[in-house]
Formats: C-alpha cells, structure tokens, sequence
C-alpha cells in the first residue's frame, strides 16, 4: 500500500500534525516505537501554554508561539479538552533584572499579547496570596493557560483516526530508503512505502534524519526534574515564573489542568536520550526555586516526582519545514519549549509548507471536527451521576477512590478510538493512579479490567511497554522454584 504521508512521532507535535492532515483526501500513518500515544517528551511536559513574549523575536519559537496560543480555545471545545486561562506571573523578586522583565514586556506589546506589569505589591497579594513578600514586581500575562498534555495528544490522536489516519504502535523506524517519488520507511514489522514523511520523532528527531543523508542538526536531550504536590485549593491562582535565563524559563510554580501543584523544571544536559532519573541534588535544587517565589509550599503534600527530557536543537530553535537534502521529508524537530504552546500553529504550517511543496492536498467535506465526549464521573453532579449509573451501573464501581475514577470511565478509556492498552494508558486517560496513593489501591484492579475487556491473561498486562510485567506467575509456583533444598540433599 502506498500512503500518502507517513509521520513518525506521535507525541503532540505528531497528533498536531495527524489532525491537520487528516482534514484533508490523503492516506497517513502515524509510527510510533512506543506503546501509545504521548509515551516520551510529552508525557513529561509542563502543560503550560505561554502567552508568546519569551522567545527570541525572529525565530520560530517565537512566530510559531504566538499564532498557537489563539487556537486552543476552539479546538479544546471542539474536543473536549480541559483548558484554563489563567494567565501567568513572572515573578521579579527583589534585586533581580528587572530591566529583562521591560525587555519581555516589550515583546509582548510588539507580538500584540495582552500583558502589563504590576508593581504594587498589595494588588500582587490580591491576585496571588501566597506569593513571596520579596516581590517587587511581576510580568502578567492573562492569555497563558494550563492543559494536560497527554490527553492534548490522545484528543487529537483520536480525532485524526476519527478521520482516517492509521496509527501503528511498537514500530521504531530501523531506516529510511528514499526512491524517486517515495520514500520506503522500514521498521521491525512492516515496510511502509510514503510519498512524504513528517519528522516528528522529538529527542531521535536527528536520528531519523541522518537516515535519509540529513545531518544539518543534532538533538541534545535536557532533563528537567518535578516534584508534583497534592491538590490544595485555593492556594495558587497562576502559574508563577521566575526571571528567565538564556537557557530555561526556569524552576516555576504551577497549578495543573486537574488542581494539583507542581514544582519545575530544573535544566541539566545530558548525553542520554532515555536517562529519566531524578537526584537528590536536582529535587534539592527545585524546592529551592519553588520556595523562593511561594514560600509557604507545603512540601508535605508531595505524592511524587518524576523527569522529563526535552528534544533541544543544538541552533535552540524549532526546524520546520521540507529538508533540503530530501525533497518530500519534512521536519517538525528540536520542538521544546514553547513546543506544546506552538504545536497546532506548527502543524498548520507545516501543511502549508507541504502544499508549497508541491503536493496536492483536497480538503474533505466531510471532516468530522469533533469527538464524543469521555465521561469524568467526579465532574458530573449527583444527579447526573445517578442517571448515568442507572443507565450503566460500571459507573457506579468506583476503582480509583483518589479521583473517583469508575469501572465505566476505565472501559470507556480502552475501547474508545486508539484505546487504552496498558495500566498507564488507562491512568493518561482516565487519572486513575494519580491521586495520592499514587495506584496503590487501584492498579490490581485496573489490571483486571484491562484483562477482561482485552481478552488477556493477567500475566500479559503491562504498565507501559512490553517487558514491564507486573505478574510472572502464581506465588507458589514461584516458591517453588527457588526452595532451598532439604538439609539432607545439602549436607550430601
């Protein structure tokens, strides 16, 4: 079969893309060598979507940034998404640069984004209580927001199989053959012949390029570490930045799309694209710049902390567009930070750049712009739930009493389009096991759910990738492998 386009990466840039193309009479692909969708870079990001004033004015980021942040109130009501506009603060605190905090603030007005300084400590106080009394002033800007990023990229993943867009998980790109009008991208498992191919493959985005002969970037993986609290309401309005530096947006405060708190990231380089470990020194160093612009952060309340790598381009900005090594590759690379705030502005260009190029691309009249609506029990009030549970009693069985997450909410994760297949594809979906026990009461139980409804022995369900077991067989059966022998047997 001879697809059209063939994206490898389905983090959000990729889902981004998918969606864009699948507006339109062609036959893609998504390749994914992960399990599902949103599984590396994405899985870890802020979910912050920037107002548009921090990057460097001429570059993508910024271009890209600023055309991005307008699109999300349209297509989160078209899917469904949780979205807040809660804008956001950089904080300046006593003896900092005040003078950078003019600078942004005058790309702002430039960019045409909505954005003021306050100076009054007292106003501050009024929008943020708890932040530190050392605030001489802050950077507002009302068009920032929070979302979550994974289920961004799962929305619009749905949405672009909705529409016809094929994805194909556990099927990493081995190498890349380019033919006069094609290319013939060969994994472990399939061969697929594309007339064009999106590189959207984030931290091995120039891997995949150098298999078609284009070595003109290099990927440099820079982890960021988060420690994430418990929801406290009431306790922050907005997402709260420090003064920035040239290499970071630095160590921010944060409510998240769900009410809980997070602190981070923190910005160290590394050679490895899969070391996600988090360090005493690195979770020191996040506290510390948490505490400094909210003091009274109850650390108590942490539930856990993890690591993300972002796909940092060794020019630091984003590199989009047809590669002039390879007419009918495309990139979509180096997407860090603003990259979640810019990915839908980057897919409408990019497909733009892809009709440029000379490929036809008739729009559909029948593009379906929409998703049913997944049902979030603890969002509905009791008498929508009493409805629902007497339609359907799955819902009234709760499974993750941290969310309140159901039985019915579960199932509905796994069979809707590109569905849940793992324990961690169920909780991206559905929060079950992000509360504070952190799945300590709900995993078995999600595990025999997602048996069940798969048709799978218990032994054969995962928490993310093939190999991550949770069950190797019966206990006794296990004991008795590894008895010790009989004092006897020893002694002869």
């Amino acid at each position: 079969m001879l697809y059209d386009y063939c994206i490898i990466g389905a983090g959000v840039t990729g889902t981004a893309i998918a969606r864009e193309l699948s507006k339109y009479k062609a036959k893609t692909i998504v390749l994914e060598k992960l399990s599902d969708i949103a599984s590396e870079s994405t899985k870890a990001n802020s979910g912050i979507v920037h107002a548009g004033f921090d990057a460097t004015t001429g570059t993508m980021k910024a271009e890209m940034n600023v055309k991005g942040n307008p699109m999300f109130d349209e297509l989160c009501s078209d899917l469904y998404i949780p979205f807040n506009r809660m804008g956001s603060f950089v904080v300046c605190l006593a003896g900092q640069n005040m003078d950078y905090v003019e600078e942004l603030y005058q790309h702002g007005v430039e960019r045409g984004i909505p954005i003021e300084i306050i100076k009054d400590l007292d106003e501050i106080k009024k929008m943020e209580p708890n932040i530190s009394n050392d605030t001489e002033a802050v950077l507002y800007a009302p068009t920032a927001g929070v979302i979550s990023p994974f289920k961004l990229a799962i929305a619009m993943a749905e949405c672009a199989n909705i529409n016809g867009v094929e994805f194909s998980f556990n099927t990493p790109v081995q190498s890349i053959e380019k033919l006069n009008k094609s290319f013939i991208v060969d994994t472990p498992t399939r061969s697929i012949q594309a007339r064009a191919v999106i590189n959207a493959a984030g931290l091995y985005a120039d891997e995949i390029s150098r298999m078609i002969g284009d070595a003109s970037f290099k990927i440099l993986p820079r982890r960021g570490e988060y420690i994430l609290l418990d929801k406290i309401p009431n306790f922050l309005n907005h997402v709260l930045f420090p003064v920035p530096t040239k290499k970071s947006k630095g160590i921010l405060v944060s409510p998240t799309i769900d009410g809980n708190i997070f602190i981070g990231p923190n910005a160290e380089d590394m050679e490895s694209k899969v070391d996600l470990s988090t360090t005493v020194p690195g979770l020191d160093e996040v506290m510390e710049g948490g505490k400094k612009l909210v003091p009274t952060i109850p650390m108590g309340e942490s539930i856990t902390n993890f690591a993300g790598l972002r796909a940092v381009s060794d020019n630091n900005d984003f590199i989009i567009g047809e590669s002039q090594v390879a007419s009918g590759f495309f990139q979509a690379s180096g997407i860090q930070s603003p990259g979640l705030s810019s990915c839908l502005a980057i897919a409408d260009t990019e497909v733009e750049l892809i009709k440029q190029a000379g490929f036809d691309l008739e729009a559909k009249e029948n593009f379906i712009a929409t998703r049913e609506k997944p049902v979030v029990f603890s969002e509905l009030s009791w008498e929508e739930r009493a409805a629902l549970i007497e339609k359907d009693p799955r819902f009234g069985h709760v499974i993750c009493r941290c969310e309140t997450v159901t039985e019915g909410e579960i199932v509905q994760a796994i069979k809707r389009p590109i569905g849940a297949r793992t324990v961690d594809g169920v909780k991206f979906r559905t929060r079950a096991g992000m509360g504070r026990c952190q799945g300590g009461f709900c995993s078995p139980r999600v595990i025999k759910l997602l048996a069940r409804e798969l048709g799978k022995n218990l032994n054969d369900v995962v928490k993310r990738e093939p190999g991550t077991r949770y069950f190797f067989g019966e206990t006794k059966d296990f004991r008795k492998l590894n008895a010790q022998p009989a004092m006897e047997e020893r002694e002869e």
